[in-house]
């Protein structure tokens, strides 16, 4: 990526994943286990053993231990309680469980600052050095605001409006440039028995939700969310993000609330597959999720920013950055500093590429396998610009979780158990409470 991401906002949405199992304990004398584990995500597990393989050679008087699976949190929890805490994890927030989040507000993160400065194993760059510009120092990697930085970014991708184009070609449909467009196409592809739109989890709006604030209020409405200003939702702006995407949901496929979980959301994933439905919020790790999957003829992959509001307006690519970190109560810190270091190497980046988990470091772009190549130049669009972000940490408000406020009930919209004035009602709340414990 050529061109310095927009950073705006805060502390981050995205997915998956490397997380630690329990404590590292010393496996003999002059011999350290650096314990390490992984959440399965959408790019796979194979990645995980190749890069720890390749630092074990390196490292004969190291043991790496990974654990592995796709409900990890839930696994290393109870050990962490315990004091038993991993030595690596690399982990997005914006998951239900919301343990990077909660180790945030904790403050039971390890300072990384220096590790930006330490030269790269087997390299003469420093990890600093080698990280595209502007991807640290904002409110994802420096979440207290401090310039001191406790979370590293790990891989970068662009996520937005996922389509088949091969439908699109034959069809003759052009991709909708604004709003007006889009709702044009929902009604031709409604006569065809096609929905617009569905998304694999109310979760994944996430990408959708920033793209979209930022698109109607710009960067600057965006970070006046993302940190709780007051009445923010009152606004005419919050109303019109609201009208959008209700809008939007009453195109969406009659599947989409029933398989919006963690057991089936690949199905809703697959109705693109199948041509019935045009569109979904996703990253580019659907590539290799759903590369099994089987298809329609003629399927090819497409990514498409959110529509403009107005035409010409700057539109927005939400950049979903898994982060990197140290818990504080890790045993085995120093080595853990060297192994974070160590992915950041040409080495590690290699490796991460084939499983199409791109890391924002300088070059890698080249690197991108040929099927994702043409997401990550969309980037090259003058008016197209990153966004990276999240809300603002604060300190916990019992009963409320405004990313499930405004993501969730998008379920709910659509099966008319509530209206958009109570969704708007409830955002308000929200917020409101948060900027309280913001104070």
């Amino acid at each position: 990526m050529k061109r310095t991401l927009a950073m705006a906002g805060a502390a981050l949405t995205a997915l998956g994943l490397l997380v630690g199992c329990s404590g590292s304990d010393d496996a003999g004398a002059g011999s350290t286990t650096l314990s390490v584990a992984a959440l399965e995500g959408g790019y796979g597990r194979e990645m995980y053993t190749q890069v720890i393989d390749a630092y074990k050679a390196k490292h004969p008087d190291l043991d790496v231990t990974l654990q592995i699976s796709k409900s990890i949190e839930d696994e290393i929890s109870p050990n962490m309680k315990a004091g038993r805490f991993p030595d690596v994890v690399v982990l997005g927030q914006g998951r239900k469980a919301a343990l990077t989040e909660t180790l945030i507000k904790d403050k039971a993160i390890e300072d990384l600052t220096p590790v930006l400065q330490t030269t790269v194993p087997g390299e003469s760059t420093t990890v600093a050095d080698k990280l595209t510009a502007g991807i640290v120092g904002n409110l994802n990697t420096d979440p207290y605001g401090d310039g001191k930085t406790f979370l590293l970014p790990m891989y970068y991708a662009p996520t937005g409006l996922f389509y088949n184009k091969g439908l699109f070609e034959q069809n003759g449909w052009a991709v909708p440039a604004t709003w007006d467009e889009m709702w044009a196409l929902g009604d031709t592809a409604k006569a065809k028995g096609i929905s617009l739109f569905t998304y694999p989890t109310a979760g994944y709006l996430d990408s959708y939700f920033f793209a979209l604030l930022a698109g109607v209020g710009g960067e600057e409405f965006y970070t006046q969310v993302m940190t709780y200003q007051q009445d923010v939702w009152k606004t005419p702006q919050a109303r019109q993000v609201l009208d959008i995407t209700t809008k939007l949901l009453s195109y969406a496929a009659p599947t989409t609330v029933g398989y919006a979980n963690e057991q089936d959301f690949t199905k809703n994933q697959q109705s693109i597959l199948d041509n019935k439905a045009l569109f979904m919020p996703n990253g580019t790790w659907i590539v290799g999720e759903m590369k099994d999957a089987p298809r329609a003829d003629g399927f090819a992959w497409g990514l498409t920013p959110l529509p403009a509001v107005t035409a010409g307006s700057k539109r927005y690519l939400t950049t979903s950055v898994e982060s990197v970190w140290i818990p504080s109560g890790a045993k085995n810190k120093d080595a853990a500093k060297d192994f974070v270091a160590y992915l950041y190497s040409d080495e590690a980046a290699k490796i991460f590429a084939a499983s199409n988990a791109i890391q924002p470091v300088k070059g890698i772009v080249t690197s991108v396998p040929a099927e994702n190549a043409d997401f990550y130049e969309l980037y090259e669009d003058a008016d197209v610009s990153a966004l990276v972000g999240g809300f603002a940490s604060t300190a916990p408000v019992e009963g409320v979780d405004i990313k499930g406020t405004l993501f969730d009930t998008a379920n709910s919209i659509i099966s008319g158990d509530k209206t958009e004035d109570q969704w708007q009602a409830a955002l308000q709340d929200a917020s409101e409470k948060l900027r309280q414990a913001g104070k």
